[in-house]
């Protein structure tokens, strides 16, 4: 079972539930649950803003120091979009 699924669901939370909780890189949509079901099966790594890791923090729960070491994810400059 891959970190982030255990994450998720510690937090009580569905993929669906977490994806509406996570913006867009343009801050005008939510993620989809195929990018979290992508991210969950290993099929895509997360990229992330600050300001969508921020929100990801916040929807589970968690610190980015509270984060398993383990959790590979990308976090970009938000010029990057």
């Amino acid at each position: 079972m891959s970190t982030l699924r255990l994450l998720r669901e510690e937090a009580g939370l569905t993929q669906i539930e977490l994806a509406k909780q996570i913006p867009d890189k343009t801050r005008t949509r939510t993620l989809s649950q195929s990018a979290i079901s992508r991210w969950e099966s290993g099929q895509d790594e997360p990229e992330l803003t600050v300001f969508q890791m921020k929100a990801f923090c916040r929807a589970l729960g968690k610190s980015l120091d509270e984060l398993p070491d383990d959790f590979i994810l990308r976090i970009i400059d938000d010029s990057e979009k």
